[in-house]
């Protein structure tokens, strides 16, 4: 079945987009040896969109314009392992660990990017979400005032009507399964950012429960209140509201008659679920019983770009990943 025509256009743009970056991103792909993999970052390559670096010693077939770095033989082992050291030691991980750590393709992508030798990275071809987010904090980490690194999907409905032209952001879907009302609001604010960066618009945040505006009472709906609280206070100008139904915050009908004078009720395109089993089963059951697109998840939280793949991936999930981590780098230059 085709695509809805705004996941199309979702990514038509940011391949135009990745297209015009002038220099092109470098984006580490751990997992080199993956027959996936490499036809990805072969396309990337021909396409002009990024400059892809593969991990592991370079296999007979591989195409001559792919550059491989094996972390057995290459120089910058030891530069990593101390990057890895510095940010570890504290935890009681040893210099000679550090040199084994540093040696391992997903923790030697990841340390490119901390190092700057890379602008981001995209794995998991072969290892679980929580091995990659794992990595990604122990080597990446988060900025200053972020403790939580989230995900986001981009959500894409053939009804143009709802969001932004078809497309909603979905979180968190993917790595926080009961997050707190603190963890709650980093989530809001990381992904109002997400939508800033990849859709380049001004996001209209819902923070979603089974009440509106206390119509239901439970600690679940009061830690969405106090979440946005939180939204409130660390980002005032963020358009945000809670806790709202979904259908208050997508239906313009309902959200006058449930949330009269809401400014977010009726037109949100950001948002946010209480916890990952509502926001897992609302995005699965939107993509397949309304014929939708789901793309993503992308992470958000870390201090530079980082991205997961699901183990069952395609060549065509990888490049369309390499295309967004590449839009998220630029944020970082």
């Amino acid at each position: 079945m085709s695509l809805p025509q705004s996941a199309l256009d979702f990514m038509a743009g940011h391949i135009e987009r990745a297209r015009a970056q002038r220099p092109k991103m470098r984006i580490v792909f751990p997992e080199g040896d993956d027959p996936r993999v490499i036809a990805a970052a072969e396309r990337l390559k021909r396409d002009g969109l990024v400059e892809p670096i593969l991990i592991g010693p370079k296999p007979v077939q591989a195409p001559r314009e792919l550059a491989f770095i094996d972390p057995e033989t290459s120089p910058n082992v030891k530069k990593y392992a101390a990057i890895f050291f510095e940010r570890r030691r504290s935890r009681g991980v040893t210099e000679v660990e550090s040199q084994m750590i540093a040696r391992k393709p997903l923790y030697f992508a990841k340390l490119m990017v901390a190092a700057g030798d890379a602008d981001g990275s995209v794995g998991g071809a072969s290892t679980t979400t929580a091995e990659a987010v794992r990595a990604g904090l122990r080597c990446i980490g988060t900025p200053p005032a972020v403790r939580t690194v989230s995900s986001v999907f981009f959500l894409c409905v053939r009804n143009r009507a709802f969001g932004h032209n078809g497309v909603l952001a979905l979180s968190d879907c993917a790595i926080n399964i009961e997050p707190t009302a603190v963890q709650l609001a980093e989530i809001a604010l990381a992904t109002a950012q997400s939508v800033r960066t990849l859709l380049k618009i001004e996001p209209v945040v819902a923070l979603l429960s089974f009440s509106t505006k206390g119509s239901g009472k439970h600690k679940a709906t009061e830690k969405v209140v106090e979440a946005l609280r939180i939204v409130r206070a660390r980002a005032p100008e963020l358009h945000a509201d809670g806790e709202l139904q979904a259908d208050a915050a997508l239906v313009p009908a309902v959200g006058r008659s449930k949330a009269p004078g809401s400014t977010v009720a009726g037109s949100a395109n950001t948002l946010i679920f209480p916890d990952l089993a509502s926001a897992n089963i609302a995005c699965k059951m939107v993509e397949r019983l309304g014929d939708a697109a789901a793309i993503g998840p992308f992470l958000q939280g870390l201090a530079r770009a980082g991205n997961d793949l699901s183990r069952g991936c395609s060549v065509d999930d990888i490049y369309n990943v390499g295309v967004v981590t590449a839009i998220q780098a630029e944020a970082f230059r």
